[in-house]
């Protein structure tokens, strides 16, 4: 795939203009967004995406395209997992419904920082260490373990990060609007805004160590990598406010996203046998014995495996909530139904 450095300027140029404008449009003044202007804004830029992939299989190949609509997918699914912490976080910290946009876009624009910088690293090290895909591979092994079963185990908005910041900063006990500092008697204190924020930044940390090399496992082509990836934070603000409590229904969102990470993790295992070169592996010579995952499996897999998780989730929900309703006592049983006949 040949990506010129002026579609690199462009593509960046575009990305920062789309978080400018939502910071001036959205952000800047504090509400909370109805349920139609998120349902508007959720739906442009799932079809911006949808859109941008169509144009990739057109101009560049659907091989490339495939890959494109499989990483989009991958990281769409992580940032939704993403969203679930930062819900937990805003939670704990109690940020007011108006300012936790501020939060979230801060969030996000962290976020895609970090993947931008992973990004690069990892692109170098692909480039001149065929090796690395073990790593990769071996790292999303780990992942996926961790993600099925330590999941919801600990609260970001109270672990050693946040304590060490509480210890060395003097933080108000209310918020001061969306300020992340305020000065009292000549002194400069944070905001509970500030912790929540620093919070997030550590949240978004780890999961580009969790969202990289997974789409890398799915494409080598850095462009794809860093627009699969952007696109997938474009509107995920909106989509915190419009799905809302649903967040809390996907109890099997984790166990999917930790079969799509042993997949991909495997599939690279694989692509290194392909491309080996270490030494004390077959002699250095590359193991073919095992056929490559072709990229359409891997994104039948990946949108079959979100899709069941979400509609299990769904189903075990609905039933817990049922069975969790007690039964009216017009309508117990052994009891005549509706109300009684005066006499």
């Amino acid at each position: 795939m040949n990506v010129t450095p002026l579609v690199w300027f462009i593509t960046i140029a575009v990305t920062i203009a789309f978080f400018v404008y939502e910071f001036y449009a959205h952000v800047r003044k504090p509400h909370e967004p109805t349920i139609g202007e998120s349902a508007r804004w959720s739906a442009f830029y799932i079809g911006l995406a949808l859109l941008f992939g169509v144009g990739i299989g057109t101009v560049s190949g659907w091989t490339f395209g495939g890959e494109y609509f499989a990483g989009y997918l991958t990281e769409k699914a992580l940032s939704i997992d993403n969203l679930f912490v930062f819900l937990i976080v805003m939670t704990s910290f109690a940020v007011p419904k108006i300012y936790q946009q501020k939060v979230l876009m801060i969030g996000i624009v962290i976020a895609l920082i970090l993947r931008g910088v992973f990004i690069a690293v990892g692109a170098t090290l692909i480039e001149n260490f065929s090796w690395v895909f073990y790593g990769f591979g071996a790292l999303l092994l780990f992942l996926a373990y961790r993600q099925a079963f330590s999941h919801g185990d600990s609260n970001p908005a109270d672990g050693r990060v946040m304590r060490f910041v509480r210890r060395h900063l003097r933080v108000t006990d209310e918020y001061h609007g969306d300020r992340l500092t305020v000065v009292r008697q000549g002194r400069r204190w944070a905001t509970p805004m500030l912790l929540t924020i620093i919070a997030i930044g550590f949240v978004d940390l780890i999961f580009a160590v969790d969202s990289i090399p997974a789409i890398y496992g799915l494409t080598e082509e850095a462009y794809i990598v860093f627009t699969a990836n952007a696109f997938a934070l474009m509107g995920l603000r909106q989509l915190f406010f419009l799905i809302g409590g649903l967040l809390e229904r996907l109890v099997y969102l984790a166990q999917g996203l930790a079969v799509i990470l042993a997949f991909i993790g495997v599939k690279l295992l694989i692509h290194a046998l392909h491309k080996n070169e270490l030494p004390f592996v077959n002699g250095g010579d590359p193991i073919t014995v095992i056929p490559e995952i072709p990229i359409w499996l891997s994104l039948l897999f990946i949108a079959g495996t979100i899709a069941v998780a979400t509609v299990a989730s769904l189903v075990k929900t609905r039933g817990d909530r049922g069975a969790a309703d007690p039964i009216p006592v017009d309508d117990a049983p052994g009891e005549p139904r509706g109300r009684p006949t005066p006499h």
